[in-house]
């Protein structure tokens, strides 16, 4: 088995750690396998990747797409360290509103899937950070949404005191101004 998986506290959260094989010459692992991830749960066909670069104290989200293209992610860093948010946006769901925040770095295999039905964003810890992450729908413009990413509601704990936020993520509504979550 490539992959270990732990469950976290809202369900469909899943920290996924690949496993590295090294050697001398550095490193193998395999970041996905769509067979033994159906095999745990998480049904993800993946229909677009990501790559984004950002330097110490960006932050970027809470980001989300609406139905039908609602977009489940699986989320990694390939250079540097983040920590990595997703938010309950599901009305009807339990855990609506809490959050989960997961420390990834380019010296682990983790990984943080997050099903459809949150927002997700980040912030960089280290120098620079390139993030990689598959999404289960492809982008689409009319139906992106975001919601403030310190919304005192939500309460995330971000790990940077002055984060670097874009004008567009400082713009976005508080979750309670929302009506077109999922």
């Amino acid at each position: 088995m490539p992959f270990s998986y732990r469950s976290l506290e809202i369900p469909g959260v899943w920290v996924i750690e690949a496993r590295r094989f090294r050697d001398e010459r550095g490193f193998f692992e395999e970041t996905y396998q769509q067979s033994d991830f159906a095999a745990h749960g998480i049904p993800a066909t993946f229909a677009q990747d990501n790559h984004s670069y950002s330097v110490r104290g960006v932050l970027r989200g809470l980001h989300y797409q609406k139905e039908p293209k609602a977009q489940g992610k699986l989320v990694r860093a390939l250079v540097g360290r983040i920590f990595d948010v997703a938010v309950d946006i599901r009305r009807q769901s339990p855990a609506f509103c809490h959050w989960i925040g997961v420390e990834l770095s380019d010296d682990d295999g983790r990984m943080l899937y997050i099903p459809p039905g949150f927002a997700h964003g980040f912030c960089v810890l280290t120098d620079e950070a390139h993030v990689m992450y598959k999404a289960t729908a492809e982008y689409a413009p009319d139906l992106d949404r975001g919601i403030r990413w310190d919304d005192p509601e939500i309460g995330i704990e971000w790990p940077v005191a002055q984060p670097i936020v874009s004008l567009k993520d400082a713009q976005l509504p508080l979750l309670r101004d929302v009506d077109n979550i999922l």
